[in-house]
């Protein structure tokens, strides 16, 4: 109920008939539009309303809650109802994205695997030189500078060091296993394609545009050891 008194005007202009023409102060211009703006907000997380009882809830809510149509408790049920349905059916959408992206991986990783110059550890990481590069490999406890770009399989790319024009470096025992793995085995100057399986990257929880169950594909190429 935190929208109900920035939307009330804009409901009343609603529930009047009021025309563009009418919209004439800049209070009437912003009530309209923070109609407009919340409006498809309150759609996706209630889906589809009675829009006359929402319209009239929100211009009671302007009023002392004796005159609403239900006490406190039911309003407040009814939310909390509403939002554990909700939440049930975010988690089922979670669920079959997740399955999906488990299956597409699957297929994608063996697929992978059968191409030429791919190797596979076994721990399940793939990888590819493009250059081998001349210099030292690295340890886990080392620090490292590298570029790289970063892949769901779908090639949509979700980070790029390359593409910012800034290499980064972090410790080797401090990213996700694919990585710890996999850039150990590269020398200074070398570039491989790793397709990490989502147990080696980030899992059944994903991380930001990275969705659950995801196999990732990065382009890395080791520039340093130990950076000063």
């Amino acid at each position: 109920m935190k929208y109900a008194h920035l939307l009330t005007f804009y409901l009343v202009l609603c529930c009047t008939g009021a025309s563009a023409e009418e919209l004439k102060s800049e209070k009437d211009i912003l009530s309209y539009s923070i109609g407009i703006f919340l409006g498809p907000q309150v759609k996706q997380q209630f889906g589809d309303l009675n829009y006359q009882m929402f319209l009239e809830g929100l211009v009671d809510s302007g009023k002392d809650n004796s005159s609403w149509k239900l006490n406190e408790e039911a309003v407040t049920n009814a939310l909390q109802k509403a939002q554990l349905k909700a939440q049930k059916l975010e988690a089922e959408r979670q669920a079959r994205m997740s399955k999906a992206q488990l299956e597409a991986g699957e297929i994608y990783l063996s697929e992978n695997a059968l191409k030429d110059g791919v190797v596979v550890s076994p721990s399940g990481l793939q990888y590819k030189i493009i250059e081998s590069g001349t210099g030292a490999r690295p340890l886990s406890t080392d620090r490292v500078k590298v570029d790289y770009e970063g892949r769901l399989i779908n090639g949509q790319v979700f980070d790029s060091s390359i593409a910012r024009g800034e290499p980064v470096t972090f410790p080797l025992d401090g990213v996700i296993p694919g990585w710890t793995e996999g850039v150990q085995l590269m020398k200074v100057g070398a570039t491989f394609e790793f397709t990490i399986p989502s147990v080696l990257a980030y899992g059944s929880s994903g991380a930001g545009s990275i969705p659950p169950n995801a196999v990732l594909v990065f382009i890395v190429t080791l520039l340093e050891i130990n950076p000063d």
